[in-house]
């Protein structure tokens, strides 16, 4: 199974407006949401460009941890985990190339106000 996670801290965003700007996203880069709470959203690749295990699930994960009084410490984490069930023999494979897509275009969007992200 190949899985790949990135993490996102974004500026004073409220996490409905960051949950509709990634629902968006997901949308842009032909990805249905399936399953959407208040601080969890499930995506999944639209059927029909690849086979079957190659289909990519989209997961994210939103949190605050406001321990101090610090912008980026109050910031709005976002983990995202993107996976499917082809085994990764090569590197850059169907799952890699939707994350690095993914991870593209959360960075370029402005509405996100991403202070930090790691892959």
């Amino acid at each position: 199974m190949a899985r790949y996670t990135s993490v996102y801290k974004s500026g004073d965003t409220p996490v409905d407006h960051l949950r509709h700007c990634l629902a968006e996203i997901l949308q842009s880069c032909n990805f249905d949401v399936i399953y959407e709470d208040n601080d969890y959203l499930v995506a999944k690749e639209t059927p029909g460009g690849v086979s079957f295990a190659k289909l990519v699930t989209v997961e994210v994960l939103f949190g605050k941890t406001s321990l101090s009084e610090s912008a980026v410490d109050s910031a709005l984490h976002m983990s995202v985990v993107v996976k499917n069930e082809e085994l990764p023999l090569n590197i850059n494979n169907h799952c890699r190339q939707q994350f690095n897509r993914l991870n593209r275009v959360v960075s370029s969007n402005h509405q996100v106000q991403l202070i930090e992200s790691a892959a």
